[in-house]
């Protein structure tokens, strides 16, 4: 039988990055629309997701990734700085208050890994999701995400550092 872990978060403005709504991003289309042909070739289609992240806050919980449903290692996606290593965790996620308990929605945790990313990371109370268009989603709305427990561990405890 299958475990579940099961959180509540709450969905937190990101750097702008992922999606290409930050000025200051160095790319206009967003880094998973640049970056999602290159998982496509290597086996993971985003193609019905929206090209950005969720970034939920699960704090004070802290998480840790386990075991992927996908990595690409060394993936080179832009000249503009060094290849970057990607993990996908499938994932659940839903928000509590608009859709019933049964109408959880198909998503993938993103987990650029800190050791090959340069820039905008998060801290380790944040999950970052690509997921399809979620209905009356705003930063501050409450979800519940659900992972296979084999796939990801969460420490009840703040991170320390």
């Amino acid at each position: 039988m299958q475990a579940f872990t099961q959180l509540q978060g709450q969905i937190i403005s990101g750097h702008g990055v992922a999606s290409g709504r930050s000025a200051a991003s160095p790319y206009p289309q967003g880094s998973v629309a640049m970056q999602a042909p290159f998982f496509k070739a290597r086996g993971l289609d985003l193609s019905d997701c929206f090209m950005g992240t969720l970034n939920v806050s699960i704090a004070p919980c802290t998480w840790k990734l386990l075991q992927a449903d996908f990595c690409f290692e060394h993936l080179e996606w832009t000249h503009l700085h060094p290849p970057e290593t990607f993990s996908f965790v499938r994932c659940g996620v839903r928000l509590t208050a608009d859709m019933p308990a049964e109408d959880w929605v198909n998503a993938w945790l993103y987990y650029p890994h800190p050791e090959t990313k340069k820039a905008h990371m998060q801290g380790a109370h944040i999950m970052e999701m690509v997921a399809p268009p979620l209905r009356a989603c705003t930063i501050g709305s409450r979800v519940e995400l659900r992972f296979d427990a084999q796939h990801i561990a969460v420490s009840d405890r703040p991170s320390q550092g």
